[in-house]
């Protein structure tokens, strides 16, 4: 699914570990992350989250996506119980990712608030299985180079993650959309060809449909009109390029599709809140000012 991968490798994240310890009950953690989104994978005993108005139970090998960053808590009894029916030490990993791209994805809404994988389902899973193994391993080694090896696992964790929802939820407008004949053909011509000026009578006309039949069922499918998606996938090429290349302003305006600069920088001021030299230079100097 060539726009599926696209999007994915797209997402700016940043991810790591941020706790995996032994710990002896009773014990709570109230997590108040603040993240993106942090996810918790049982290693070895047993674990209660109470998301909201839930209390879920987590045996060995289960895992906890908070795809939201919304408060919760983790710990050895249900919630209102003061006693448990597990007296042994819990091993816990815990992680967030940060998301850096100011444009969500559709992917975002695709994304539950909470994603729960039991151990059966994990063990069907042998590359995320493995992944999480690999990333305690990582993480409880402390050897030099450990912690870069454990962001980037973390960071694999994250597509395992959303390739696992996607294919559980075919019934999802945008998923279907990406399966729909006429609609994914639209919506990959968007991905590879952005810097093309795309009308709703040419993309129609490209995947055999009439403009008010093709302008509907796109945003019934996608969520947003044609212009409006087109717009978020030139602005995310476009940040992505401020940030990791050396090509002028007009260069970047051109690559997405824009005639002259001017009309790109308003179209990304109304997206970002600043011109695009003034993002790019806050985003250097923060990159310096944070030593990497």
């Amino acid at each position: 699914m060539p726009v599926l991968s696209e999007i994915l490798s797209s997402i700016k994240t940043h991810g790591s570990v941020y706790f995996c310890d032994k710990l002896e009950p009773p014990w709570k953690m109230v997590e108040k992350s603040g993240y993106s989104a942090t996810f918790h994978y049982i290693r070895r005993g047993k674990c209660w989250v109470q998301y909201l108005d839930q209390n879920i139970l987590l045996e060995p090998g289960d895992l906890v996506f908070i795809g939201q960053g919304d408060d919760h808590v983790l710990s050895s009894s249900k919630t209102g119980e003061i006693n448990t029916d597990y007296d042994g030490e819990t091993h816990i990993l815990c992680g967030y990712f940060s998301f850096r791209d100011p444009i969500p994805s559709p992917l975002d809404e695709a994304m539950p608030p909470i994603l729960v994988l039991q151990s059966d389902e994990i063990i069907q899973l042998p590359w995320l299985k493995t992944t999480l193994e690999h990333l305690s391993s990582e993480y409880d080694s402390q050897t030099p180079g450990a912690m870069v090896v454990v962001n980037k696992l973390t960071e694999i964790v994250l597509v395992e993650l959303i390739r696992f929802h996607i294919n559980n939820l075919g019934s999802h407008n945008f998923i279907a959309a990406l399966f729909d004949k006429q609609i994914g053909r639209a919506l990959k011509l968007i991905h590879e060809r952005p810097e093309v000026s795309w009308t709703l009578a040419s993309l129609a006309s490209e995947v055999a449909m009439s403009r008010a039949v093709f302008a509907r069922r796109f945003k019934e499918m996608v969520g947003q009109p044609m212009f409006q998606y087109l717009t978020s996938v030139r602005m995310r090429i476009a940040s992505d390029l401020l940030r990791n290349s050396q090509k002028s302003v007009a260069d970047i305006a051109e690559a997405v599709g824009y005639i002259s600069d001017m009309a790109f920088g308003k179209v990304f001021k109304d997206q970002f809140g600043s011109t695009p030299v003034s993002w790019r230079k806050k985003y250097l100097a923060a990159l310096k000012e944070n030593g990497t």
